[in-house]
């Protein structure tokens, strides 16, 4: 039987150091992530087949999260800044167990800000390395 956990336990580890050569730290401040992890698929279908038929290709993910703008110095933007090897990041369904993904992968940061209400941050990231997991 499913185990279903609660996400208010999750959470995004990215490396934010200014060089992108540091450790992975939590990023302050998220209540969101998602990780869509898809593969190519060609569809490779002939004359006489009873349905569709593909062949697999490359797999890919995209990551996602979201929260609120912490005010310490850089800690988010800095996810942005390019670094040939991607930054090294780890996605934690719940800290209570030892399950994660991780990775490396190229980020982007969008900060949206309202006159009524909280600055809030968006990012999304595409891998530069194979997705692994732990536990999963």
């Amino acid at each position: 039987m499913a185990n279903p956990i609660s996400g208010r336990k999750g959470r995004v580890y990215i490396d934010n150091s200014a060089a992108g050569n540091g450790s992975a730290t939590p990023i302050a401040n998220l209540n969101t992530w998602g990780l869509d992890s898809t593969t190519d698929k060609t569809e490779t279908t002939s004359f006489g087949d009873s349905s569709k038929v593909y062949v697999v290709g490359l797999p890919d993910s995209a990551l996602s999260f979201a929260g609120y703008w912490d005010t310490a110095a850089g800690s988010q933007y800095n996810v942005t800044t390019s670094t040939a090897q991607g930054r090294k990041f780890y996605l934690y369904p719940s800290t209570d167990n030892s399950q994660y993904f991780f990775g490396q992968a190229h980020f982007d940061l969008s900060i949206t800000q309202t006159v009524s209400g909280a600055v809030e941050i968006s990012g999304t990231g595409s891998r530069a390395t194979s997705l692994s997991s732990v536990g999963t």
